[in-house]
This record gives C-alpha cells, sequence and structure tokens, in this order.
C-alpha cells in the first residue's frame, strides 16, 4: 500500500507542476462542508492512505505532511507509515498550522492550489490572511482527482424519501415559516444552504447518500416567494417530485447552483461563510448584497420539538434493550474465546437490527480490546481484529439510527481482572461523567463552561484528553451536530431545553487502554432561582453502566446515590420487555452499590 500512496502523491506532485503550483492541500470533506462523506469525496483517505473522518493532507514539491486530531494520532501514525507523509498532531504547542508550515517552505511570489468547492469561505480568507504575509497566493483550480483519481466511485445517486412528520414532529410549512421570521429578522431576501443535515431537517427528507448519515446531497435557496432545490434528477421520485410540488419547490439539477447564484436578482442573501464552500460562496452575483451569518436553521434543528422528544425516548427503549441483550451473550460468549472485536461488532448489529424502526448504524462501531481502546477512533479490521480473553477492558462505542431518533453510547466493559491502574482510571471517569450528569447551570450556560466538571477528577491526576466532552447528536441525522457542545474550546452558543448532548469524558493510554463512559443527556429546566432560570441535564441513554471496575471508595455519596438511581431507571424502563433470564442479568448488572 505505501509503493501505491507514493505513486499517487508523485502524480499529484506532477499535476500541481504543471499547473505552476508549489502546495496543493487536500481536506476531509465535500461540497457541503460534511464530517462524514460519500466515497466519492474521499479525496484525502485516497492520496493518504489514512481513513479516519478528520484530517488535511498538505503535498509541496519535496514534503507532505498529515494535520490530524488527538482522535487519530495512533492510528494516523500506523497508516501512513512508509508513505513519505509527516504526522502533525493538532492542539499541540510543537505542531506548526498549516499557513506556519506552508510559510517556512514555499518561497515569495509561489502559489498554493485549492479546490474551492473543498473548503469552506471563511477557511479560504484565513488562509489568504495567512500566506499574504509571507508573499504566497492562493488558487482555486479543477480538483486534481478528476484527472488522477481513475477509480474514483461516482457521485451518490441513491433515491431520496419524504420523513414522515409523525417523526419530525412539524411539517415542512411550519418550519419555513420560522426560517422566514428569521431571514426577516436578519433583513435577508434569500437564504443560501449547503449544509446536508440542514436541508436534510427543513425539507422533511431523508437519504443514503452519506454512510450512517440519512442525509441528501443537494443545496436549497429559498426565496422571499420561491424556493429551489438543486438536487441530482436520478435521486428524485414521484413520491417526491409530488412533495416538492405540493411544496412549492422548485426542483434544479445540482450542478447549477452556481450558475443561478451568478444571475440571481435577489437583493440581498443570507450565507454562513463557514458552511458554504468558497467556489459556492464566489459565484453570488455581486449586485446581491451577502450577509455573512449563522443560518437560523442550526439552532432550530438542535431545539427538539414535544414529538421529537417522544421519538428520542422511544428510541433509547428500544436501543436499551437491543444492548441489555448484547452485553448479556457478551458475558457469556468470552470466556469461551472464540469472540474477537469484529464479531462482537457484528453481534451487537444483530440485536440492533431487531428492532422495530431499526434503520442502520449511526456511526461504524468501536470495538476496542486492551489497547485497541487508546486509539480512539479505532475500527477493526482483518489485519488488527484481536481475540476477546476473560481479562481487561473492551470499549465499545456504537449507536443506531431509527425513524424516530438517533443514538450514540460508549460502555467501557470489564471482560475479567484488571490491574489497579485501569480500575482507578475508570473509576475517575465515571466520577467526571457523573458531575456532568448532575449539574445544575443558568440560562446562558455554554458548554465550555461545563467542560471542566468533566475533566477535573483526571486533571487532578495530571491526566487529560483532547477531543470535546460533549457534541449535539440529529435526529435520524447526524450523529455529530451543532451548534452547541460541551469542550474546551469557547463556543458562544448557550444550551438550551431540548438540545440533546453527548457526556463522554475519556482517558486513553498508548499500549495500555481506553476508557470512555458515554450517555446522551437533554436538557431540561431546573425551576427557577436567583437572578433567572435554572437548567440541568436528564439523561436519556438506558443502558447499565459496568460496575467491575469501580474503586467504591473513589465515589463520593452523591454520586453513588447518582448510578444507583440511574440503574433503577434503566431497570425500571427495560425490565418491562425482557424475558426472564434477560431480566435477571439486567437486575444484577443494576444492582446498587451499597454504602456503609
Amino acid at each position: 500500500m505505501n509503493s501505491i500512496i507514493n505513486e499517487r502523491i508523485a502524480a499529484l506532485r506532477a499535476h500541481i507542476a504543471k499547473e505552476n503550483i508549489q502546495a496543493f492541500i487536500i481536506p476531509s470533506t465535500d461540497p457541503h462542508l460534511s464530517e462524514y462523506v460519500a466515497p466519492h469525496w474521499q479525496s484525502r483517505e485516497w492520496i493518504s492512505g489514512f481513513t479516519g473522518s478528520a484530517g488535511t493532507v498538505v503535498v509541496t514539491a519535496k514534503e507532505a505532511g498529515l494535520w490530524t486530531d488527538s482522535r487519530y494520532f495512533l492510528q494516523a501514525d500506523r497508516q501512513i507509515e512508509g508513505t513519505g507523509i509527516a504526522l502533525y498532531k493538532e492542539m499541540l504547542p510543537e505542531t506548526p498550522s498549516i499557513p506556519a508550515f506552508l510559510s517556512s517552505l514555499l518561497q515569495k511570489g509561489d502559489t498554493v492550489g485549492i479546490d474551492g468547492k473543498m473548503f469552506s469561505a471563511d477557511e479560504v480568507q484565513h488562509l489568504q490572511r495567512e500566506l499574504r504575509q509571507s508573499g504566497i497566493h492562493v488558487k482555486s483550480i479543477a480538483d486534481p482527482m478528476q484527472l488522477l483519481w481513475s477509480d474514483r466511485p461516482a457521485m451518490p445517486l441513491a433515491p431520496a424519501f419524504v420523513y414522515d412528520t409523525k417523526y419530525a414532529g412539524k411539517s415542512f410549512t411550519e418550519k419555513l415559516s420560522a426560517v422566514r421570521k428569521k431571514m426577516k429578522a436578519a433583513s435577508a431576501e434569500s437564504l443560501l444552504l449547503s449544509a446536508l443535515d440542514e436541508i436534510a431537517w427543513l425539507l422533511n427528507i431523508r437519504g443514503s447518500d452519506v454512510h450512517c448519515n440519512p442525509v441528501v446531497v443537494s443545496y436549497l435557496l429559498i426565496e422571499r416567494y420561491e424556493i429551489h432545490c438543486f438536487i441530482q434528477p436520478q435521486k428524485v421520485t414521484a413520491e417526491l417530485a409530488s412533495y416538492f410540488k405540493a411544496n412549492g419547490i422548485s426542483i434544479h439539477g445540482y450542478k447549477e447552483i452556481e450558475d443561478y447564484l451568478s444571475n440571481t436578482h435577489a437583493e440581498s442573501i443570507l450565507v454562513n461563510p463557514v458552511k458554504t464552500n468558497y467556489a459556492i460562496y464566489s459565484a453570488i452575483c455581486p449586485a446581491c448584497r451577502i450577509i455573512n451569518g449563522t443560518s437560523p436553521i442550526a439552532l432550530l434543528k438542535a431545539v427538539r420539538n414535544e414529538q421529537e422528544i417522544i421519538g428520542i425516548h422511544a428510541a433509547m427503549q428500544r436501543d436499551g434493550i437491543a444492548l441489555v441483550r448484547f452485553l448479556k451473550w457478551l458475558e457469556e460468549a468470552v470466556p469461551a474465546g472464540r469472540e474477537t472485536e469484529i464479531s462482537v461488532d457484528r453481534k451487537l448489529h444483530e440485536f440492533r437490527a431487531a428492532q422495530p424502526l431499526y434503520m442502520g448504524e449511526s456511526f461504524d462501531t468501536i470495538a476496542g480490546y486492551k489497547e485497541h481502546g487508546a486509539i480512539i477512533h479505532y475500527e477493526a479490521t482483518p489485519e488488527t481484529d484481536v481475540a476477546l480473553k476473560p481479562e481487561g477492558f473492551l470499549l465499545l462505542d456504537s449507536g443506531a439510527q431509527y425513524l424516530d431518533g438517533t443514538t450514540d453510547i460508549t460502555r467501557t466493559i470489564a471482560l475479567g481482572n484488571l490491574t489497579e491502574e485501569e480500575k482507578l482510571d475508570y473509576t475517575l471517569i465515571l466520577k467526571g461523567h457523573i458531575a456532568l450528569a448532575m449539574a445544575v447551570f443558568p440560562e446562558g450556560t455554554r458548554g465550555a463552561q461545563l467542560d471542566v466538571l468533566a475533566r477535573m477528577p483526571i486533571w487532578q491526576q495530571h491526566m487529560n484528553y483532547l477531543h470535546g466532552t460533549g457534541h449535539g447528536v440529529g435526529h435520524f441525522l447526524n450523529v455529530h451536530e451543532g451548534p452547541q457542545s460541551i469542550r474546551m474550546n469557547e463556543n458562544p452558543i448557550p444550551l438550551q431545553p431540548g438540545m440533546i448532548t453527548s457526556n463522554e469524558p475519556g482517558v486513553y493510554k498508548a499500549g495500555s487502554h481506553g476508557i470512555r463512559t458515554e450517555n446522551l443527556v437533554l436538557t431540561v429546566p431546573a425551576g427557577k432561582g436567583m437572578f433567572g432560570n435554572y437548567l440541568k441535564f436528564e439523561t436519556i441513554t438506558l443502558c447499565p453502566i459496568c460496575r467491575k471496575g469501580i474503586i467504591k471508595e473513589l465515589l463520593t455519596a452523591e454520586e453513588i446515590k447518582w448510578l444507583n438511581k440511574y440503574h433503577q431507571t434503566v431497570y425500571e424502563k427495560l425490565a418491562p420487555d425482557l424475558n426472564n433470564d434477560e431480566r435477571e442479568w439486567l437486575k444484577e448488572a443494576c444492582k446498587a452499590i451499597i454504602t456503609k
């Protein structure tokens, strides 16, 4: 594989040399700046061999580098070994930024090439500002992969479908009315949408264009009296065409978006330069006033309506049943010695697929045994697959797409004997998880203000994790969504009632073990108090937390009370739908921790 990667990089170097370009940048995204992308746009993976979801490759005449975050340090190091690509670990003080890297290697007057469809307008403007200081230019060129990638997968053409209002909770016309009110408040005559989950949410449509993310590759332009959807014609079924017609939505070819924008007669257009690619942004008619701002849909989508909340509770109930059946099977199967990381992944899929309204995984399951658990986004392959033994930890991060909700859960499961270090780390992460779950906070609180609660127990032991503590989760949509988050980085969006966010602190020790405990939480009112209203989290995931790794003496009475109450809730909600053997297993798994 390394020789193939070397050949691909050499071909790219030859191509950009003909274009008189001294460096080329390849990100991980698509024209919609998605986190997860269809195979057609996985150019960064093709050029580097690195399969993680986040990363950027930079190629110059003599150097090549991959920038990625802490979730993928170990994986990336292994996958790019021998390719001549250097690994640059983001967020570490010694790691140069991409502009700094390029400025150190290129000469004044040199040019850095990009495919303008793969970068946001905001990113390009930032890159231009940074490199201009060194006299380096940025030039958008046609995608080199069109010539170099001979067996490139086709664009996704699977048909889209209408998402029933009984699951969505609100009709398209109700949502459109709310969006147009926001447009009017922003003095915007039109609104351009590029983010696939925002389009799917607003139109109440879903698809299968991106693995595990039920979105539809398209653009949407909302004008004062008209709505225009830019989509591949193969995706529009008779049902969808009828639905669009009934709702006054005009259909255009997917590639017609730039021409349409360049000829728009709208006086103003609201565009999010962070979520709109540079090529599309640059195509907007100069006579049309661009209003840079966030899309109103991001926040409307993140705050669940009443029916969506009912739906996610129902989905969690069914997901919990599948997980209990799986955990019982796992406990009985591991001692036999025939199970591996891949086999347990398949077994978990079987249990979930048997549940009503199941539509697939919400992301590829992470089943990391022992040291593989330290690879944050590990995915077992036939080459890396290992047998499970009745010892150590199995980190299992998984989720499902149901028609009435999306789930995401991580459990670190003790398969047998543990070291004292493993027990300590497991208990500290549990303490952080519980601290965040119990948080009560005033309206207006941002995730960055709460993040410390989850980290403090391991900070006190001089440990940390570099991923976020919490991300938003879509409703039969992307498992990662904004605008809210819980992380060290500042995010101006406050947590609001109706938002669903993950709670997932972790710790990862290379070559030894990884630990993460994750539930989803719903932000709910907590009552009035000094200076206004207060909020809290309702934990909505229903699955026992493994008690075998807990050092009970390190938990406070309040923490034990929370854990016992959570397990009581899990048992009460799931037991009625289980058979006698499953119920007995769950009763033991949810057994209260007794304090003196």
